[in-house]
């Protein structure tokens, strides 16, 4: 709302896009889950056995509907609890705080209003029912490409092991395609146990539910009631993974890999899809022209000069390259005729020194340059006049 009235985004493409785009990606998922859930379009992988193995020789729990968590039972919550508390939190946030909704109303055409409560919960409910089918295309491609068995399956199997040769020494591995005699029907269901389903819708629920808890809905004054919600959704999800390693349906391992498979997939669409459940950003205001810059009166600031600079460029004036290397040389010399002066001794060597100096004094006005004392360091031996040098 700005000034009393209701911002508008006109827009021509959200209704094409909408129709043309995501409905018909909906629907290829839909029936892509058909497909893998209801028909035998992908066969499972027969995978082989050993006789006797006790890791799938549990007894048979009988149908998925006798189970204390029936599929339609895991179906209903994953379906109806998303959907209400996205609905419940929507609803709220747009009564009590609509300032956090600063996304625009959208017209297309001109009967057509797209306020952003609508556009929130299409979305949200959108992208949730895509994570489902896509969960379940996940967890039911995994169960036909590695056609793990399930713990009860030699119960629903029903192998000959006489007429496998099961009774010869060492472990007999079956791979065998008709050493099955149980119901076909059972023994298919019973090769598809990794990963459970089961599992993984209720893991994708659960996080895609809490994360919207967290990061929607604000509770002020209380900072227990967020987490207990989100634990008591995550409550049933576990016991649905407990239920269905008990009945012997599926082992830890299954459960497991569901309970990432769907936690993943709700992570994934949350956080690159839904962008946490927030609004767009609104859009940069774009720089002003350079017209309007040069109108804007500018401020002159002071220059401070460092005194470090004042010595940099004092020091290049008073020795420019030329003079520099000039001194350099210079020193070199210096030095080589007073190694000349020393190895020489007498009156003549002792004077030296101080040509040096004033040599170099002429030609460097740098004192530093100049580190040649005065009188020489090494004392010169001459000759002494004494009275034994007149009796010589």
């Amino acid at each position: 709302m700005a000034g009393g009235k209701q911002e508008l985004k006109r827009s021509v493409s959200i209704i094409p896009c909408f129709v043309f785009v995501e409905l018909v990606i909906m629907a290829g998922t839909a029936l892509l889950a058909y497909h893998f859930e209801y028909t035998d379009t992908f066969p499972v992988h027969i995978q082989g056995f050993f006789c006797y193995d006790s890791t799938y020789a549990k007894p048979y729990p009988g149908p998925e509907d006798a189970s204390r968590a029936p599929p339609v039972l895991v179906y209903s919550l994953v379906t109806a609890v998303p959907t209400a508390m996205i609905l419940v939190g929507e609803l709220a946030g747009f009564l009590c705080w609509p300032r956090q909704r600063k996304e625009k109303t959208i017209v297309s055409g001109e009967c057509c209003y797209f306020i952003p409560l609508l556009r929130r919960i299409v979305r949200f409910l959108g992208v949730y029912s895509f994570g489902l089918f896509t969960t379940t295309i996940f967890a039911n491609a995994g169960q036909v490409v590695t056609g793990n068995q399930t713990p009860h399956f030699l119960s629903v199997c029903r192998p000959n092991y006489t007429a496998l040769g099961c009774q010869l020494p060492g472990p007999q591995y079956i791979t065998d395609r008709g050493a099955c005699a149980g119901n076909p029907a059972l023994v298919t269901a019973a090769r598809k146990a990794f990963p459970s389903k089961d599992a993984a819708l209720s893991a994708y629920a659960v996080v895609y539910t809490a994360m919207y808890v967290t990061l929607v809905l604000e509770v002020r004054g209380s900072r227990l009631a967020k987490p207990t919600l989100c634990l008591a959704l995550a409550g049933p999800a576990a016991l649905v993974g407990v239920v269905r390693v008990a009945e012997h349906r599926n082992h830890w391992a299954d459960v497991l890999a569901g309970f990432l498979t769907g936690a993943a997939i709700a992570a994934f669409l949350v956080t690159c899809v839904v962008n946490n459940f927030r609004s767009k950003a609104p859009a940069a205001q774009k720089p002003a022209p350079a017209e309007s810059l040069a109108s804007v009166p500018g401020v002159g600031l002071p220059c401070v000069e460092s005194p470090l600079e004042k010595f940099s460029v004092a020091q290049r004036v008073r020795d420019p390259p030329e003079e520099q290397d000039f001194s350099t040389l210079l020193t070199r010399g210096l030095e080589r005729q007073l190694a000349r002066s020393l190895r020489m001794g007498g009156h003549a060597g002792a004077a030296r020194p101080y040509e040096i100096t004033e040599l170099c004094s002429q030609k460097s006005p740098d004192p530093q340059l100049c580190l040649f004392p005065t009188t020489p360091d090494v004392l010169i031996p001459s000759r002494s006049v004494t009275s034994e040098g007149w009796s010589r």
